[in-house]
């Protein structure tokens, strides 16, 4: 029996994530565009490993909690520790199960500003990897500009999501 689709899922937007860092050094890694949000391709992708981390850690225990993520400045910093991370990542999710990923989970997540608390709902772990591989391809989507403005080549899908590309496909059938 071959791995889960949602366990695929992971490694290819995680593969994407390891192909831009070996296109980059760390002085690009760390850029941030003086005229954009502020923030660097590594502090999106640090923020993107660090969600997948946050669902690992949650298996344990049944719950996950986005915001406690540890916001590594080393990780956000440096490329080869990104790299590292990524490949550790990578190996983890494939020890998943199919009925690992169909397990209830509690999940807790700020979503409102100002002084709100975090808010709790009920998910299955497959479903969080679900949030976390869109949740990567959005911030990828975000680095691209970057990436352009250093003159970074990137795959065209990089930073699209799955369900865009497969319609950009089917119009090109037609």
């Amino acid at each position: 029996m071959g791995q889960p689709p949602l366990v695929r899922a992971v490694e290819h937007v995680l593969l994407e994530g390891r192909i831009l860092l070996r296109m980059i050094d760390t002085e690009a890694y760390q850029w941030k565009d003086p005229q954009g949000c502020g923030a660097s391709i590594g502090m999106h992708y640090r923020h993107v490993l660090e969600h997948f981390q946050c669902l690992l850690e949650g298996m344990e225990s049944g719950r996950v909690d986005y915001d406690e993520r540890r916001r590594s400045s080393e990780l956000e910093s440096s490329v080869d520790e990104a790299i590292l991370a990524t490949d550790n990542l990578m190996e983890e999710f494939r020890t998943l199960t199919a009925d690992a990923l169909q397990r209830e989970c509690w999940v807790r997540y700020s979503v409102a500003g100002g002084n709100d608390q975090p808010e709790e709902a009920r998910s299955t772990f497959g479903r969080e990897v679900m949030f976390c591989v869109g949740h990567a391809t959005h911030h990828y989507a975000l680095m691209k500009p970057l990436c352009a403005q250093l003159r970074v080549d990137l795959p065209l899908e990089f930073g699209v999501a799955p369900s865009t590309l497969k319609h950009l496909q089917a119009q090109e059938v037609r």
